[in-house]
C-alpha cells in the first residue's frame, strides 16, 4: 500500500463523498476544532477516526501545593495558547485555599491575563458575593475563558474530572507524593501530569517527532500520536510443513517454545528461522 497526502479546501459535500470511500481509506485523522472532529466522526461510518472530540483539561491545585508553582502552571496552562486542545478549561481548587490567600492570587493572575472566569455552583455558594454560576462544565472554550470550582478533597477532584473531563490531559499541583501517586493512578485520561502545565501534552514535546494526531480513544494509540502510533503488526511464519495437530494430539506431541528472534531482512528470514528451529529441535 502507498500513502497519499493532499491538502485541499473542500466543501461539506465533498468531505462526505470522500468519507464514503471506505474501500480505499484505512484511517482518518481530523485536525481542527471540536465541531470538525465530531462531524468527521459522525460521517466516517465504518472508517476508523483517530481523534478527540473535545479537550476539556483540568488543573487541580491540591491542599499541599507549592503556591508559586501553582500560579505559574495555571497561567501557562490557560494562557500559553488558549485555542489548543491541551489548554486548561477548568481550574479545581482545594477548599483550604479559599482562606489561605492562594485562591485570590490565582483569580487575580487570571484576570490580569484577561481571562474571563466562570464560577462553579459550589464555589458560588461559598463566596460572599458571586456572579451567577455556570450551567455546565462540559465546555471547551478554546479562548481566554475558564471555569473555577472548589473541591473538598483529591477524591472529589478526581470524581469531578471523571464526570466532566474528556479524557485528554489533567494535572495535579502538589508536593505530596501520596497525592501525586493517587492522582496518577486514579485519573483515567490519555495524559496525567504532576506539577507541570497541561500544554506539555504534545507529540513533539513527548519526543514523537511530528504529531500526526491526538487520541482520547482507549483502543490502539492514545494521547499524542506520532508515526509509530499509526503502525500495526504483521505476523509472518516460515515452517517446514508444520501442522497444529503435531502440537495438540498424541503422546509424542510437540511443545511450543517461545524465543525472541532477531529482526532480519525479509530475504534472510527463512534461513534464520530454519536455523532456530533446528537448534530448538536438537535441544529438545
Amino acid at each position: 500500500k502507498q500513502w497519499y497526502q493532499r491538502r485541499v479546501r473542500a466543501s461539506r459535500e465533498e468531505v462526505s463523498d470522500l468519507l464514503s470511500m471506505n474501500q480505499f481509506i484505512d484511517l482518518v485523522i481530523p485536525r481542527g476544532s471540536s465541531q470538525l472532529v465530531k462531524s468527521i466522526q459522525d460521517a466516517a461510518g465504518s472508517i476508523p477516526v483517530l481523534g478527540h472530540a473535545e479537550g476539556i483539561c483540568h488543573v487541580y491545585v491540591d491542599e499541599e501545593c507549592d503556591r508559586e508553582k501553582a500560579r505559574r502552571i495555571v497561567i501557562d496552562a490557560k494562557c500559553d495558547y488558549p485555542a489548543a486542545c491541551n489548554a486548561m478549561e477548568t481550574l479545581l481548587i482545594h477548599k483550604s485555599h479559599l482562606t489561605g490567600g492562594l485562591f485570590h492570587k490565582l483569580i487575580d493572575d487570571l484576570k490580569q491575563s484577561n481571562v474571563k472566569i466562570h464560577i462553579g455552583p459550589r464555589l458560588a455558594m461559598l463566596l460572599p458575593v458571586a456572579p451567577k454560576p455556570l450551567n455546565t462544565f462540559s465546555v471547551e472554550y478554546g479562548a481566554l475563558e475558564c471555569n473555577v470550582e472548589v473541591v473538598d478533597s483529591l477524591q472529589d477532584a478526581v470524581q469531578h474530572i471523571h464526570n466532566y473531563g474528556s479524557g485528554h490531559t489533567d494535572v495535579i499541583v502538589t508536593e505530596s507524593e501520596k497525592a501525586s501517586k493517587e492522582f496518577l493512578s486514579s485519573v483515567d485520561s490519555a495524559c496525567v501530569f504532576v506539577n507541570c502545565s497541561s500544554r506539555f501534552s504534545d507529540g513533539y514535546r513527548f519526543g514523537l517527532g511530528a504529531e500526526v494526531g491526538i487520541s482520547t480513544s482507549r483502543i490502539h494509540a492514545r494521547g499524542p500520536v506520532g508515526i509509530q502510533g499509526l503502525l500495526t503488526t504483521k505476523w509472518t511464519l516460515v515452517g517446514k510443513g508444520h501442522t497444529v495437530h503435531e502440537f495438540t494430539a498424541g503422546d509424542k506431541r510437540k511443545s511450543f517454545i517461545f524465543k525472541e528472534l532477531p529482526i532480519t531482512l525479509p530475504e534472510e528470514l527463512g534461513e534464520e528461522v530454519a536455523e532456530v528451529v533446528e537448534e530448538e529441535e536438537a535441544e529438545s
